[in-house]
């Protein structure tokens, strides 16, 4: 008879082997490694492009969700005169960032140096020509002179009496072309560069929309992907559409929890290279999922039409941020050159809000065309079983959050660029709005709800 001591050693070692295994799988450590990823550099952003305080900055990206049960182990290091943050758990799972003047902050990989920009950045901001946009506000921060409007900024800016706290930064309103209204918190003005996370796939969005009007892109054709063009590589079949509709049918779903191939694109150098190997999970157009990287492969996509690193950022500026008058942005770049299209683009609020007219406008700035005349209703049209379109989240949706986000207020017609912690350019055609709200809500809907009331007040300000 086999003793009971064997039979419990014996679960034990299968138990530590099954342990074992899982960790070679999951990689725990590449998961602490993104959590160290992020805070070095959003630090790294925030302390050196938006000029704020790095001890606030820190403790408000360790609470966030799935940094937060890491908080008491992590801390960081920063070198004001190398202008380098480095991040760790515990002193182990080293994570560091740079800044570089021009082109915001690069994640460091090794000892592998990244690939840093050329082109004169102050040159590329000179516009060769006026602005298109007509100015949408004076220098100084608008006041609003309606109460109902100054009331709809303090519900904005109030913080709950206990977690999870808003911390909200900037709002800006404008209706009819102007800033009717707006407001910043401590430290932040109306030329603070503020990130916008993931409403930087907005701006891939329009620079893809740019090539597609000047007939260099198109969403129909195959992906322009050298690496999936073998007769035989069933991604050949994946379209620009599909990338842009997250609806690739590639093994790149994002859920943020560290584990997720989006997530551990980051601790890649070439981004769009590690994004581009993904194996193929489901026939393109018949599943959507989040996910980063597919952007990130319009992001290298947008490099290879326009020629290269320099270009893009020459390209970008040329054909959108200049026409739009926008003057405090800072596009990144990963470690071989290919814009961080996918998360990493800081702006001020005016200028979140500047784009945004783009939209609202249906893609004309002063008169000429910047994108093609069906492009805005193409790309805010739901793809199938979301309320996701392509670059923006839409309430044209039968879906069920398009639904609630009616419910709270925000009209049927809106639609809207998101970022994580709660960034949000709302467009409303139907009341000739733009909203911008930029912050750090922990909240894990970003605030929706809070988003709901701004946008339900600011509606009832301003009706006629």
């Amino acid at each position: 008879m086999v003793s009971r001591k064997l039979v419990a050693g014996a679960v034990a070692a299968i138990l530590l082997l099954a342990g074992v295994a899982a960790a070679a799988i999951f990689r725990p450590d590449l998961a602490i490694r993104v959590a160290t990823g992020f805070v070095a550099h959003n630090l790294c952003v925030k302390v050196f492009v938006s000029g704020l305080d790095p001890q606030a900055v820190f403790a408000e990206a360790s609470d966030r969700a799935g940094i937060r049960r890491l908080r008491h182990l992590l801390g960081y290091h920063l070198d004001a005169t190398a202008r380098t943050v480095e991040a760790s758990t515990l002193g182990l799972f080293r994570s560091r960032a740079a800044f570089h003047e021009g082109q915001g902050c690069i994640d460091l990989h090794g000892a592998r140096q990244p690939y840093l920009l050329r082109s004169d950045l102050q040159a590329q901001k000179v516009p060769k020509t006026p602005p298109l946009l007509a100015d949408i506000a004076g220098r100084g921060v608008v006041e609003p002179s309606d109460p109902k409007l100054k009331a709809a900024l303090d519900h904005a800016f109030e913080e709950p009496a206990a977690p999870p706290f808003r911390r909200t930064k900037a709002v800006v309103v404008l209706h009819d072309g102007r800033i009717i209204a707006e407001r910043y918190a401590a430290g932040i003005g109306v030329e603070t560069p503020l990130p916008g996370f993931s409403m930087t796939k907005a701006v891939v969005n329009a620079l893809i929309g740019i090539l597609t009007q000047q007939g260099l892109v198109t969403p129909s054709m195959p992906a322009p992907i050298p690496e999936w063009r073998a007769a035989s590589d069933p991604r050949r079949e994946i379209e620009v559409e599909h990338l842009m509709r997250m609806t690739s049918g590639l093994a790149l779903d994002e859920t943020n929890s560290g584990f997720d191939p989006s997530s551990r694109m980051f601790l890649h150098d070439d981004t769009a290279g590690f994004a581009v190997k993904a194996a193929m999970i489901a026939p393109p157009g018949s599943r959507w999922h989040y996910s980063s990287a597919t952007t990130q492969l319009l992001a290298r996509i947008v490099r290879d039409a326009v020629g290269g690193p320099e270009q893009t950022l020459a390209f970008a500026w040329r054909e959108l941020f200049n026409p739009l008058g926008m003057r405090d942005v800072t596009l990144e770049f990963d470690g071989v050159g290919t814009l961080q299209g996918s998360t990493w683009m800081l702006a001020s609020a005016r200028d979140w809000a500047r784009f945004g007219l783009l939209y609202l406008n249906d893609g004309v700035v002063g008169g000429k065309r910047l994108l093609h005349e069906d492009w805005v209703d193409f790309c805010i049209a739901a793809s199938p079983g979301s309320d996701y379109a392509a670059g923006f989240w839409t309430n044209r949706s039968e879906h069920a959050n398009a639904k609630a986000r009616v419910r709270l207020g925000i009209p049927r017609d809106a639609f809207f660029a998101s970022g994580d912690l709660g960034q949000r350019i709302v467009i409303l055609p139907s009341h000739n709005l733009v909203i911008v709200r930029l912050g750090d809500s922990v909240d894990p809907t970003g605030d929706i709800r809070g988003l709901g009331r701004l946008v339900s007040e600011i509606i009832a300000a301003t009706r006629p």
